[in-house]
């Protein structure tokens, strides 16, 4: 009976031991199977994210750095200096636009009612440069329409000036930033050509190279010139049409001066 249960104990212990080792034989070859499967699926995955295109912010940063900090870093500032021209210039030009039509009809109305201080006290409390001429206009109303004429002339000159502030610089920009491109071609040329006599032979990698780097400092020089001159030619169109609208109106205001002096 001790042997049958001592058999029977020999054997679930081999029974057990083999269980736990093939169990342990499985675990194994599924754990490798899965450090396989992770391992593929991790490099898959850099590969996808190698593969993957750039966004247009990565390629830009990417080109600017080989570029070199020293030409792009000018032409960079050119265009932040230029922008900023180019929005305080937008947003005065914008405020400075007036409704010139309701304006004569109030100075008009209230000549004919209540009279030139009146008149004056509307052009106060009017924005824009067209007000500020006709309040001009209306301080020498006792001289004679002569006075009235030189007056707005001289006062329109002033405010033409003020809405071209700035503009010259806008211009400057425009012409600097491809010419600071152009100086770093240039300098990236000459390190392109000092890197091959440095090395003897004239490898297609090394002047390949050089002449990408010399190049970027032109392709963004030019892509500055062009969106200045984008917003140049915007602001300019904006001057012209408040110069003209100040001309128009200043011969309306004219006449109804006129009119209302005979008085």
């Amino acid at each position: 009976m001790k042997k049958i249960i001592a058999l029977l104990t020999i054997a679930g212990i081999m029974f057990f031991g083999l269980s736990n080792l093939m169990y342990a034989q499985t675990e194994g070859e599924t754990t490798e199977q899965t450090a396989v499967e992770e391992t593929a699926t991790t490099t898959v995955a850099m590969q996808a994210e190698t593969e993957a295109p750039q966004t247009f912010h990565e390629v830009l940063k990417e080109q600017f750095i080989d570029g070199g900090p020293e030409f792009m870093g000018i032409v960079l500032l050119t265009l932040i200096f230029g922008l900023a021209i180019c929005i305080e210039r937008i947003i005065y030009l914008t405020l400075s636009a007036s409704n010139t039509k309701k304006l004569l009809e109030g100075i008009e109305s209230a000549l004919q009612t209540e009279g030139v201080e009146k008149a004056k006290e509307i052009c106060r409390n009017t924005r824009g440069p067209v007000a500020s001429i006709f309040y001009q206009g209306l301080l020498r109303f006792d001289s004679g329409i002569e006075e009235v004429e030189k007056s707005i002339v001289a006062y329109g000159s002033v405010i033409t000036g003020r809405l071209e502030s700035g503009v010259s610089w806008i211009s400057l920009f425009i012409a600097l930033a491809p010419m600071l491109g152009f100086m770093g071609t240039v300098v990236g040329m000459i390190q392109a050509f000092d890197a091959i006599a440095a090395a003897g032979d004239i490898s297609p990698q090394i002047v390949a190279d050089g002449i990408k780097v010399a190049l970027l400092t032109t392709v963004f020089g030019l892509i500055v010139a062009i969106i200045l001159q984008i917003f140049y030619n915007y602001i300019i169109s904006k001057i012209d049409s408040l110069v003209n609208n100040m001309e128009d109106s200043s011969i309306t205001f004219i006449d109804i001066l006129n009119k209302y002096s005979k008085k």
